[in-house]
């Protein structure tokens, strides 16, 4: 039985392919020489996982890779890092993205999820495990959508409209943000949901904490932000808007924090959005509050965009906490 881990994620890791072009969108053309093309560790899981045991977090990382060369250098990257894994396998072999950066650090990803229907992951890989984490963090591949029955009878779900039946899950509105993560919370990154498609709202309905991205929201965004407070579980949602910061709605209204500043040029933007997870992660289980964690999560999204590759060089926990803002000076009201 594995015990004592602060984030068990679920699902979620892959390959990333990085080609480095000179435009985007790129223009037609029969061919490009561009810079040496790299394979590197990726997908969200990944970048939770590495980006919270580097702010040393205790993790534990679960999820279905292919017995192929992909499968086997994710294996090794965690194994390397020092990360506990447990893996069980996908026949139709290991996640894989492609993704095209151009000058200005922006990407476009081409994802292929290697999804089969009806595939589950086994529950001797993660029950006793969530059962006794303090948080666990749920990407949104199709097979983890069923591990939340198994969540919502943990220590830390909840009965009726805010309760809670074990320690550390909220009951109530707190200063600077009412959310406490421990004894069994849950959160999940919904990336660039519409607020419509179907594949997303099991996870936005069943987390206790929410990301998600602006980038397909448009003028809906502050509607998909009440939609997911008022329907599911959450006790608080977070909308990244890349260099604008963030928007944040909870029993508090909602807020707006900005980005935070760069510590250097920008040369990728691939796992700015995981880091920023895992710095807001990080705070809420080292007892901040959400107003004081989402600028160490701003930090280290900041950091990701810093470095070459999607989830290579996460921040370190000295790094984040010598770099966080003035915690006077990081938030606006909003309606």
């Amino acid at each position: 039985m594995n015990t004592g881990h602060d984030v068990v994620v679920i699902g979620g890791t892959g390959v990333d392919t990085t080609a480095y072009v000179p435009a985007l969108p790129l223009p037609y053309a029969d061919t490009y020489a561009v810079p040496p093309v790299i394979d590197r560790i990726g997908n969200t899981g990944s970048g939770v996982a590495l980006g919270c045991h580097a702010l040393g977090l205790r993790v534990r990382l679960v999820d279905l890779i292919g017995d192929d060369p992909q499968g086997r250098f994710v294996r090794a990257h965690f194994a390397e890092r020092g990360v506990d894994t447990g893996w069980a396998l996908a026949p139709q072999g290991t996640r894989r993205s492609v993704l095209l950066v151009g000058p200005d650090g922006r990407r476009t990803s081409l994802f292929d999820p290697r999804a089969a229907p009806g595939e589950r992951l086994p529950r001797e890989l993660y029950l006793d495990a969530v059962r006794a984490a303090r948080h666990v963090h749920v990407s949104i591949t199709d097979f983890s959508r069923h591990v939340y029955p198994d969540l919502r009878t943990g220590p830390g779900s909840r009965t009726g409209s805010g309760a809670s039946t074990g320690p550390g899950q909220v009951t109530g509105p707190g200063p600077g943000g009412g959310i406490v993560l421990g004894g069994g919370s849950v959160s999940t990154d919904l990336h660039d949901w519409d607020g419509e498609n179907d594949h997303h709202r099991d996870f936005a309905y069943s987390s206790d904490l929410v990301f998600l991205s602006a980038t397909a929201l448009g003028p809906r965004r502050d509607e998909v932000m009440r939609d997911i407070l008022a329907r599911g579980r959450a006790r608080a949602v977070v909308c990244t808007e890349g260099a604008e910061g963030c928007r944040v709605l909870d029993t508090d209204g909602f807020r707006g924090f900005p980005a935070a500043p760069l510590p250097g040029p920008v040369v990728d933007s691939n796992g700015a959005g995981d880091a920023f997870v895992s710095g807001v992660l990080y705070g809420l289980l080292s007892g901040h509050s959400l107003d004081d964690s989402i600028p160490l999560g701003a930090v280290a999204g900041a950091h990701a965009c810093t470095s070459a590759g999607t989830h290579e060089n996460p921040i370190t926990e000295p790094d984040l906490l010598a770099r966080r803002p003035d915690r006077h000076r990081h938030r606006t009201r909003g309606d």
